[in-house]
């Protein structure tokens, strides 16, 4: 079962942090301490990674040692989001003090790369590049943008549509049939009047980083991002006005109850049945049923509706790495580690069955317990809805290094339209101006 303490809460608190302390970073920490290829089949390693996902790579290493005894694992579960300023202020020392392999989020590669282009080694000539087609599909380009391979997929989290079934029958509503996020309105509108219940939840005044998740979402159901894949600013592109167009009608519509106050807020939501869908990725499923056990049977979940019709219902919103530093002088005994935790299948699918962890390696999804019915969410076989979405195509999204100031502007934009009624092309312009001012990325339009 997926937890609160891992890739979930990645956003609540730590991109903020880590943006500001990316930016206030000399710039001199571009070098390593000059790491060595090392044995691949011996040396003492030191792996960082958190909570839920640290437990499970520790459960590995019984298993890992019968094949490589000489490989001596250490792992750290450093937290989240503290890992993000130890990985940020090793990489600013020349990567003095960084463990061999670093557990790295999707919103942080690209800021650590850009900032420090030697401090993650080049994990090509190490053997990675033969695993290029072995992960869901974007996921390549998102970890070697250019020539260099700077991380190895893990895990990769889909966008989802949680919905409380019993709600949406009462109301009369059949929630598979709803092709678009506008026929979504028009139901949630049946389902308010018919139940009480609003339709989803939003931190209106974003109280925290991560309350654009759902306007994020909207976005990348388009194949879109703040960024294009040259850094180059997108925050008001017809797609984004689009996105938060739908989010305005919803919450006009009194559609949308407030979540703010951070997680906590949303875990009373969920147990006070306030909202009937929670469009959150796939880890949260597990989420869910720790929340509310005794809703068994309650809730569906399917792939969220697209924001055009006839377009995607997919998207990988969200996804971890493992790197290994450019000072370890053990890279080879690392790149070992990584190989054996992230292209086995074995591997993969007993994160699985520890922590709900969804891996990126697609022949791990061959396994049965990918294919079981959920009794919480209704008999579906969960694992299967979400493997459609990682076999659809999907284009690589650039978090960039200036992924935290671009949550801020966006967030702020926003709060103005749902507090304050503001038209969203004119504050996602701003914000978009704004975004460009403080960064000196160019905007396109």
């Amino acid at each position: 079962m997926a937890t609160l303490d891992r890739r979930g809460l990645l956003r609540l608190g730590g991109a903020l942090t880590v943006g500001a302390g990316l930016a206030a970073c000399s710039g001199t920490g571009t070098g390593t301490d000059g790491g060595g290829a090392g044995d691949a089949r011996k040396g003492e390693i030191t792996v960082w990674s958190w909570q839920g996902p640290a437990a499970q790579l520790k459960a590995l290493l019984p298993e890992f040692n019968k094949t490589y005894p000489d490989i001596k694992v250490t792992v750290q579960d450093i937290g989240n989001p503290a890992i993000w300023d130890k990985i940020t202020t090793g990489l600013a020392a020349g990567g003095s003090g960084l463990a061999d392999v670093l557990h790295i989020g999707v919103d942080y590669l690209p800021g650590y790369v850009e900032k420090f282009p030697a401090g993650l080694a080049d994990l090509g000539p190490l053997g990675a590049t033969k695993y290029k087609d072995a992960f869901a599909q974007g996921l390549w380009q998102t970890v070697a943008p250019q020539s260099r391979v700077n991380a190895l997929p893990w895990e990769a989290n889909s966008g989802g549509f949680y919905y409380r079934a019993d709600l949406f029958e009462k109301a009369g509503v059949d929630v598979e049939s709803l092709g678009t996020w506008d026929e979504v309105i028009e139901a949630g509108k049946k389902l308010k009047a018919a139940t009480g219940a609003f339709l989803l939840g939003i931190d209106k005044p974003a109280s925290q980083p991560d309350a654009a998740n759902f306007f994020q979402l909207l976005l990348q159901l388009q194949g879109k991002f703040y960024f294009t894949m040259d850094g180059a600013i997108t925050l008001d592109s017809p797609e984004a006005v689009t996105a938060l167009t739908l989010i305005k009608k919803m919450n006009d519509a009194g559609l949308v109850s407030d979540l703010s106050g951070g997680w906590s807020a949303l875990e009373n939501s969920i147990k006070q049945g306030t909202a009937a869908v929670l469009p959150w990725p796939t880890w949260f499923g597990g989420i869910i049923e720790g929340l509310v056990p005794q809703e068994a049977g309650k809730w569906k979940v399917r792939l969220p509706p697209a924001v055009r019709r006839g377009g995607s219902t997919a998207a990988t919103v969200n996804s971890t790495h493992l790197a290994i530093a450019g000072s370890s002088k053990q890279q080879a005994a690392a790149w070992t580690f990584i190989e054996y935790v992230l292209t086995k299948p074995s591997s993969q699918v007993s994160i699985y069955r520890g922590k709900g962890i969804a891996p990126a390696l697609m022949a791990a999804y061959d396994d049965s317990v990918f294919h079981e019915p959920s009794a919480f969410f209704s008999g579906q076989k969960k694992g299967e809805i979400f493997l459609d979405a990682l076999k659809a195509p999907s284009p690589a999204f650039n978090y960039s290094a200036d992924y935290a100031r671009a949550l801020k502007v966006v967030t702020d934009a926003q709060t103005k339209v749902l507090l304050k009624g503001a038209d969203p092309a004119e504050v996602l312009k701003q914000a978009a101006d704004q975004l460009a001012q403080q960064t000196g990325r160019k905007v396109v339009r």
